[in-house]
């Protein structure tokens, strides 16, 4: 069964974001993509602020967590924080291997941790996984509006 996807990828580097979305939007699963540049803009999207509104909520959140402005942590802190939003899942896609890092993201409420390869085949291998994974194999909750998105109070 083909089935609907939204991915959400908070990131703010440009190759990355690029990379990410050639490799999951060029596949045969129907996939829609969406960027968020910096953790303002991820929890602006989250709760359907502004211009942000018109996607829907993701089915699945891709978050670096050296973001600009508020970062990784922060976002999956008010994320997994929400009652309406916490059963999104959230892959941290870092740089950092710190084990307080991975701790700290697992204690926030992470789904998943893995820490980006320098290499760009083993970042594609990386894509590849979380997608065969996470948007073919998991069942993962329906999508639904996000009125109730707007009840995290953030920028009110």
């Amino acid at each position: 069964m083909r089935r609907q996807a939204h991915v959400l990828l908070v990131e703010d580097n440009m190759a990355d974001i690029e990379l990410t979305r050639d490799m999951l939007v060029t596949n045969e699963r129907d996939i829609k993509f969406s960027v968020a540049k910096d953790g303002v803009e991820a929890i602006d999207f989250l709760c359907g602020n502004g211009d942000w509104s018109k996607p829907g909520p993701p089915t699945l959140i891709l978050l670096d967590l050296n973001l600009p402005r508020k970062d990784g942590r922060q976002v999956l802190a008010v994320l997994k924080g929400h009652e309406d939003l916490r059963r999104i899942p959230v892959i941290v896609l870092s740089s950092s291997e710190s084990e307080m890092d991975v701790t700290n993201c697992y204690h926030l409420g992470a789904n998943c941790y893995i820490v980006k390869p320098m290499d760009l085949k083993a970042y594609r291998a990386i894509v590849k996984a979380v997608e065969e994974f996470w948007l073919a194999r998991a069942v993962l909750p329906r999508r639904e509006g996000h009125s109730a998105a707007t009840a995290i109070g953030y920028g009110q």
